[in-house]
């Protein structure tokens, strides 16, 4: 298949984009900058100039592809209904030149749309009320399209995709720690916390793209971690002291208010349906394993 990817030169795009390259599909990648068109082609992906707010960029590119892989996800985190709208109307324009054609068409969400304190599985609905209920508007936009000839599926990525070079909650809690000199969980630490390896990732968007029914819901996680072992073991790696806070203390002491109530939060999901579905099974290092023997400490 020829894919036109959005986020391709995003942190889990490149591996997407090589996942898909080394299957024997083709990619075509939005590039909003000369910097993201050079990655793309170090990539071996054309680079299609556009933005998430260039509606008619999306359009051509959608309707030039045989499927649609929308990864893009980002702007100004203190406006959340500015970045629900944008992601919401760059999928309506995505998926509006596909209907009828039966193409696939694959958007991105987190698992933490789901509910807390509970092992939810991907038939589950999503909290409208939880920490990313900012994503919920762009997994609808996406699966209404499964009513109108289109093969829409939606992946859910577990909080931490986790990598060489990655930049998100594991690498903020690591540069925490080095900051304050400890290592800290919030309250017990026995909240729950999903991972993924960046490669496992990418084979289950490859997956999603060549055979997700239309209407699915798929869960890219490998496991759910208790938050303390994360932190115990940053606090070995560096060797520092661990510690507990309680939620008011996380709040004044990782990286923001939002980041410290996530860190705190059992939010663990299930995905043996996308296993049995796809036939995908995990295979590379463990978030542990990585953040002992990677590149974040």
């Amino acid at each position: 298949m020829h894919v036109f990817v959005t986020g391709g030169s995003g942190l889990t795009g490149p591996a997407v984009v090589t996942e898909l390259i080394a299957a024997g599909h083709t990619v075509t990648g939005l590039a909003r900058s000369d910097a993201s068109a050079a990655r793309l082609e170090s990539l071996g992906a054309t680079p299609h100039p556009g933005s998430l707010e260039d509606l008619d960029s999306l359009r051509t590119g959608a309707a030039a592809a045989d499927a649609v892989l929308h990864m893009a996800f980002g702007g100004d985190f203190t406006d959340l209904e500015d970045m629900t709208r944008r992601d919401r109307t760059a999928i309506e324009a995505l998926g509006q030149v596909l209907v009828g054609s039966g193409k696939p068409f694959v958007s991105t969400s987190g698992t933490l749309v789901m509910p807390a304190g509970r092992e939810s599985t991907e038939r589950d609905e999503p909290d409208a009320a939880g920490l990313a209920a900012f994503r919920i508007a762009g997994e609808r936009a996406c699966l209404d399209f499964a009513g109108h000839g289109v093969r829409a599926s939606v992946v859910r990525l577990a909080p931490t995709v986790h990598g060489p070079g990655d930049h998100g909650f594991i690498a903020w809690l690591v540069d925490t720690a080095r900051k304050t000199g400890q290592s800290a969980y919030v309250g017990d630490g026995a909240n729950r916390w999903p991972a993924v390896h960046r490669l496992d990732a990418a084979v289950v968007f490859r997956l999603a793209l060549e055979g997700a029914p239309a209407g699915s819901v798929l869960h890219a996680t490998a496991e759910n971690v208790p938050f303390r072992s994360i932190a115990e073991t940053v606090g070995r790696g560096l060797g520092l002291p661990v510690v507990s806070l309680t939620p008011d203390e996380a709040a004044g002491h990782f990286v923001s208010p939002f980041i410290a109530k996530a860190y705190g939060l059992d939010a663990p999901v299930s995905s043996t349906l996308t296993r049995e579905l796809l036939g995908w099974s995990p295979r590379h290092a463990s978030l542990l394993d990585d953040v002992a023997n990677g590149d974040y400490l």
